[in-house]
């Protein structure tokens, strides 16, 4: 027996209570035979004015998700993917492996988490050595970002924080502001810009300026869902949202 709509798969994703952007992202990327089951982590939408209290607010989402996880495995998921990414980030390749064994310990399923899922889709891509990343965080968190693409031996050419002032705030970047960030982070040097923080809307836009710029933009959302859908086996080729989905 399977499920009539989730026949291929049924997905358990965890993201932040505040967090608007991620379930509409998802459900755009999900193909026939797979549903999405959004499970709220609970956060307080907080005021993040400095990098202390983003920081503080970052680990209040990391230490509510195994609640989440609770709440969403009745409906017998067949795989997790975490819609909130910079926890994943802190620590390095080692303190994002070390945060998904939690997850996946107490769960007893596997997760795609959006660190692993951009270092995988540039080694899809190729040929990429020089990153640019943009991101909604306040400085302290783009360092921990820098430092774990550091771990794959990838090295961020440049970096920008939007430093958000909360958590819903992200999802009120313009596609004008996005777009104008991507343009400031493009150089000769870089092979490929990325976009991290999931309540930050890029999907469309990212696709849009990887034509523009004649390189790899990739958007955390894409890579995340990609990598998600990959891993358990699906590889329908989904047009509309860059050459990650289209092509890998």
């Amino acid at each position: 027996m399977t499920d009539v709509l989730g026949y291929r798969a049924k997905f358990g994703v965890l993201g932040p209570a505040t967090n608007t952007i991620v379930q509409p992202e998802f459900e755009e990327m999900r193909p026939a035979g797979v549903t999405n089951h959004y499970s709220r982590i609970y956060v307080e939408n907080a005021n993040a004015i400095s990098n202390e209290a983003f920081m503080q607010g970052t680990m209040v989402i990391s230490e509510n998700t195994l609640d989440a996880v609770k709440h969403v495995m009745p409906c017998a998921p067949d795989y997790l993917v975490m819609g909130m990414s910079a926890v994943t980030f802190y620590g390095g390749a080692e303190g994002c492996i070390q945060w998904k064994k939690k997850i996946e310990d107490f769960s007893g399923l596997n997760i795609s988490v959006g660190s692993e899922s951009i270092v995988a889709a540039l080694k899809a891509y190729g040929n990429v050595k020089k990153i640019a990343f943009m991101s909604p965080y306040y400085p302290v968190a783009n360092q921990e970002v820098a430092n774990f693409f550091s771990d794959y031996g990838y090295e961020s050419v440049s970096d920008i924080c939007l430093q958000c002032p909360s958590w819903t705030a992200i999802a009120e970047v313009s596609n004008k502001v996005t777009r104008q960030t991507f343009n400031d982070l493009n150089d000769d040097s870089v092979d490929a810009i990325i976009q991290v923080g999931t309540n930050l809307s890029a999907i469309h836009l990212a696709a849009d300026m990887e034509l523009e710029l004649g390189k790899p933009v990739i958007a955390i959302n894409t890579a995340t869902y990609w990598h998600a859908l990959r891993t358990i086996g699906i590889n329908d080729k989904l047009d509309g949202f860059g050459r990650l989905l289209k092509e890998h």
